[in-house]
């Protein structure tokens, strides 16, 4: 199939109302939007269908410059301005996240187009098309427009007088003083709201007020609190409000390698990128997500406890097995395009060193686990105590037989010390904390034995194995070994080294170790996590720079993906990528903590003794 062409995905601004997302081109085309949650099927999929998978596009009729594209500060609004023939347009939108209390849609998208100096002639395409076969809308005009796929229903109304045909261009003329506002609504299973046009701006200042005031409360101390500040915004978008569930990503099939075959689902809930994510909302003071998280997770466990699975959708189901689309043609002609993810059914003993220290730092911060929660943390550590010895999936989920990843058996460790820790303050039986303490032990006597290359003196990807492991880098978050360890600066200098990309980047593994065909990108939250290792292990400076030079990859919107191709510089993987801007924080944290950034508008704080933990 001919590749079809693609913007690039840095040209990409995500809007989002914390129960789905969409992606906007640099021109002002939807061309991602999933219904009626992330992981729902595309109503606008031109991303990786091509224009019969449908889109949304708002912007000059014609060819004009681009003068500014930014967020509004401290929002999730998105701005276009473009120059035209004497004046400009602009092209402002977001979609509503706080619709409870009030007779509104579920999924509220609103754009407004405006003219300053002349009038400008815009072009407006509503291409509206439903899940794998593109399917067209049943269409109805009336006050509004509405288009109907049974249990489905989207309306679009515009102020003005004016009117959009579906799978047609509209061009209108944008008079100065005379804004254009659509507004796009979606509603599954219940009435499809219908809201005025002429007021629903009136929404979205509501809404910007709302996240002024929520990064507001965030911590002042941190440095480089702006890029901070929209990592933070992007994760909290990413989750789920219904639930607490974050995604990993709003995407699928982004390719991790152009024209390859390395493209995954990833609009599910990982309880290990969520532990991640939670760290760093914790570390900002934002306990209530970290405590919606665990609350989802008590929920979506409870079926395959002591068993935490790898995925789970974002209610806290089973994912659905791995399909490929057919007759899509992917991003930038990188077939198959997926749907659920094999990946789901893995065993991978990380996960449970994630979540329980989670917990760990919700109780260091002065939060008692009620007791299911703490049932549920106790049989996730009986299960680890038990299962440590054997092989797992590995935190890169490689489709290859399980293996003794040292990385996962740290990870086992850390679940067991972490739950020991909360066992301080939270009952457990003699015999228990017998049995967790012997594990504990016998597992980190295991990786020094096994795990340990001493000829090069550095902690190795697996047993027996000679290959690094760039996951290698948050030993110094976990307190295995000492900030003063000669083992753990071996190993942060060794996958510096070994797995380098060029500077600031690095790969996951050895190119070509993981059994499949073509090759990948440098591994973006590898980068802030040895930023991180060097800020905690006395290399402040390095670690300062390095988290200056992966800032200057981002894109435009100081959004990530997950990888970049260390080549061209160019965004690849599902985007924008949870990991990658938690990571981001942390680092950050572990910069201020290591006082050596000055704050940013704060005055400087004396540095706070903690415990080493993945909140930095």
């Amino acid at each position: 199939m001919e590749a079809m062409h693609s913007p690039a995905l840095a040209d990409y601004g995500l809007l989002g109302d914390t129960r789905t997302a969409a992606l906007v081109s640099a021109d002002g085309g939807i061309d991602w939007l999933c219904a009626p949650t992330f992981d729902g099927d595309p109503v606008f999929g031109a991303l990786l269908g091509g224009p019969e998978a449908g889109t949304f596009r708002a912007g000059p009729a014609l060819p004009a410059e681009r003068l500014i594209r930014r967020y509004r500060r401290h929002t999730a609004t998105l701005e276009t301005v473009w120059a035209t023939n004497g004046g400009t347009l602009t092209l402002t939108e977001a979609m509503v996240a706080e619709v409870s209390g009030r007779l509104l849609p579920t999924t509220l998208l609103i754009r407004r187009l405006e003219a300053d100096g002349v009038p400008v002639q815009a072009a407006v395409e509503l291409n509206p098309r439903l899940g794998e076969r593109h399917l067209r809308p049943r269409v109805r005009q009336g006050q509004h427009l509405v288009c109907e796929w049974g249990a489905l229903a989207m309306s679009l109304g515009c102020s003005g007088g004016v009117r959009v045909e579906p799978g047609t261009t509209t061009v209108i003329t944008v008079e100065p003083g005379r804004p254009v506002v659509m507004v796009l609504a979606l509603a599954y299973t219940e009435p499809l709201v219908w809201v005025d046009p002429e007021t629903a701006w009136d929404l979205v200042e509501a809404d910007e007020a709302r996240w002024l005031e929520w990064t507001s409360g965030i911590s002042g101390d941190v440095p480089f609190r702006e890029p901070v500040l929209r990592s933070l915004l992007t994760l909290k978008l990413l989750t789920y409000s219904p639930s607490g569930a974050p995604v990993a990503a709003p995407t699928t099939s982004l390719p991790e390698d152009p024209g390859g075959i390395r493209n995954w689902d990833y609009r599910y809930a990982w309880p290990r990128d969520a532990s991640i994510g939670i760290a760093a909302f914790l570390g900002l003071g934002k306990d209530g997500e970290a405590l919606n998280f665990l609350n989802w997770l008590l929920h979506a466990s409870r079926l395959q406890r002591p068993q935490l699975p790898a995925l789970l959708t974002l209610t806290g189901g089973h994912v659905p097995r791995e399909r490929t689309l057919e007759n899509w043609p992917g991003y930038m002609g990188s077939a198959p395009v997926r749907m659920g993810n094999g990946a789901s059914h893995q065993h991978q003993l990380d996960g449970y060193g994630w979540v329980l220290d989670a917990a760990w730092n919700l109780v260091r911060q002065g939060h008692r686990l009620n007791s299911e929660t703490w049932r549920a943390m106790r049989g996730f550590t009986d299960l680890v105590a038990r299962r440590w010895p054997e092989p797992d999936a590995g935190i890169w989920e490689i489709r290859a037989d399980a293996a003794h990843h040292v990385h996962s058996k740290i990870m086992g460790w850390l679940a067991l010390d972490r739950a020991l820790r909360i066992a301080g303050s939270h009952h457990i039986s003699a015999r228990r904390r017998r049995r967790w303490e012997a594990a504990r032990s016998a597992v980190a006597a295991d990786i020094r034995i096994r795990g340990f290359d001493t000829a090069r003196n550095t902690y190795t990807r697996s047993y027996g194995s000679t290959d690094l492991d760039s996951a290698l880098l948050i030993l110094p978050v976990t307190g295995f070994e000492s900030p003063g360890s000669a083992r753990l600066r071996g190993t942060v200098d060794a996958v510096g080294a070994e797995l380098s990309a060029g500077y600031p980047f690095l790969y996951r593994y050895p190119p070509g170790q993981d059994g499949l065909p073509g090759d990948e990108g440098a591994f973006l939250p590898c980068s802030f996590w040895l930023s991180q290792a060097l800020a905690l292990t006395g290399r402040a400076a390095e670690a300062a720079e390095m988290f200056e030079a992966v800032l200057g990859v981002a894109g435009p919107l100081g959004l990530f993906s997950e990888e970049i191709d260390p080549a061209t510089g160019a965004l690849l993987g599902n985007y924008p990528q949870a990991m990658t801007h938690a990571a981001l924080v942390q680092a950050a944290l572990a910069l201020r903590d290591a006082s050596l950034v000055e704050p940013v508008e704060t005055p400087p704080v004396e540095p706070v003794e903690t415990e080493p933990n993945p909140a930095g």
